[in-house]
């Protein structure tokens, strides 16, 4: 190996010094404790050593930037340096509408991991799932590749195909999925009348407008059910969150007080609190929360402040975990910083991050099936030829069979609705 001293290009080396000189209050905080003059020179060395001896010629400003994503990189798994066009990408995202999968992603392990499929979505149809860890894009290894890059690399011209290859717990080994790229146009709520008077309000994710939308619907259930609901199932299963104020405002809509969630961080500005300041939408009607594994940050401080002020039963399996706070940070060159700024607790002041919202009523992965086999056994009045039907009887069949559907498209909702009711008699007997 050969070993060569350092050679300075005077205009990179002040222009690097320069990048690297702090601003404002945080120089003045710095010129007190000593800035770490060492370690700056260690970067000023190996960026002349590339320079110099790197096998090929590497562009200033690209340099930089990467000595700046391997910054943030560093730190957590959700901070991030954005570019301007994955600037740009991220604000598409939060508003409804971007080119893509319809993926949700983190990193773990040096690979990328999917938090949750987004409803309606190419990857939801094609059956990707949550904790679905992606180890390649299009046969190009993902360890070590940037969320940035991964996402980037996943979106791409509508109509077009990637292949993800994908290791799932349960599986003997790899598969590959191959996914046509589609512009995705997310829904962020949906609702219906599961029975009468019980309704259903899925929320795919938190976007700018989600609040109003969720009241929206809660005013339209109760239309269809003669002015009151008996009660509600929200279901935030796969969803990974989204932007913090919507998640806010779909907690103020079912609770009439209390605190909903606060934030903790270093800087004045990362203390927040936020609190209910309207009124309980349904009026106390009992609800189920269902969250799974792909339930990840404003999820789960929906759930964690409507379990915390005992205002809905929360069915499911344990939630992601993700209880920081990332904030978008616009830079002059118009990319952007997305740092962890802060951590949320519950009311109770409970901290989710990497523990996750334990469920009250915890529920397996079932698949419900019809037993195809003929009932033997006793026999009924039913059973008999020529018996006399009751005038209800078709109203009852159909509702049974919608009864059956139900389990067997969503055992976990079915498993919501039944818990719903019993909540609805025992409110009613008190």
């Amino acid at each position: 190996m050969q070993v060569k001293p350092p050679i300075m290009r005077p205009v990179t080396a002040a222009l690097l010094a320069l990048l690297l000189l702090p601003t404002g209050p945080v120089l003045a905080e710095q010129a007190r404790g000593g800035l770490p003059l060492e370690e700056l020179r260690t970067l000023s060395e190996v960026f002349s050593r590339i320079q110099a001896d790197y096998v090929e010629e590497v562009e200033d400003g690209q340099l930089l930037e990467d000595a700046v994503r391997g910054m943030l990189r560093g730190l957590d798994p959700h901070s991030a340096y954005l570019s301007r066009d994955e600037f740009r990408e991220l604000q598409e995202g939060t508003t409804g509408q971007f080119g893509g999968l319809g993926i949700e992603v983190g990193t773990e392990n040096g690979f990328i991991k999917v938090i949750a499929p987004i409803d309606d979505t190419p990857a939801q149809r094609a059956g990707v799932e949550a904790g679905d860890l992606i180890i390649r894009l299009d046969g190009e290894p993902t360890r070590g590749m940037s969320l940035n890059e991964a996402v980037s690399r996943m979106r791409g011209e509508p109509g077009t195909d990637i292949v993800l290859t994908i290791v799932r717990e349960g599986e003997d080994g790899p598969f590959d999925i191959t996914l046509t790229r589609d512009v995705i146009r997310v829904a962020s709520v949906r609702s219906r009348l599961l029975e009468p008077g019980y309704g259903y309000i899925r929320i795919s994710q938190f976007q700018s407008r989600t609040g109003p939308a969720v009241q929206d619907a809660v005013e339209q259930l109760q239309r269809e059910s003669d002015g009151r609901l008996r009660g509600l199932v929200l279901d935030l299963r796969n969803n990974p969150g989204g932007v913090l104020q919507a998640a806010v405002a779909v907690a103020d809509t079912f609770l009439s007080d209390g605190q909903i969630v606060y934030t903790q961080g270093r800087l004045e500005q990362a203390q927040m609190r936020f609190s209910a300041d309207g009124e309980d939408m349904l009026d106390g009607a009992p609800m189920v929360v269902l969250i799974n594994s792909g339930s990840a940050s404003g999820s789960e401080i929906v759930a964690g402040a409507l379990q915390d002020h005992r205002r809905a039963v929360i069915m499911g399996s344990r939630s992601f975990g993700k209880g920081s706070v990332q904030s978008v940070l616009p830079l002059q060159s118009g990319a952007a910083l997305k740092l962890t700024t802060a951590r949320y607790y519950t009311p109770n002041g409970r901290s989710i991050q990497a523990e996750g919202i334990a469920p009250d009523i915890e529920l397996e992965r079932l698949t419900v099936r019809q037993d195809e086999q003929p009932r033997t056994g006793a026999v009924a009045e039913r059973d008999l030829g020529r018996h006399l039907d009751r005038d209800e009887r078709r109203e009852q069949e159909a509702r049974r069979q919608e009864r059956q559907d139900l389990a067997r498209e969503d055992f976990a909702l079915f498993e919501a609705l039944n818990l719903l009711k019993g909540l609805h008699i025992l409110q009613g007997e008190r």
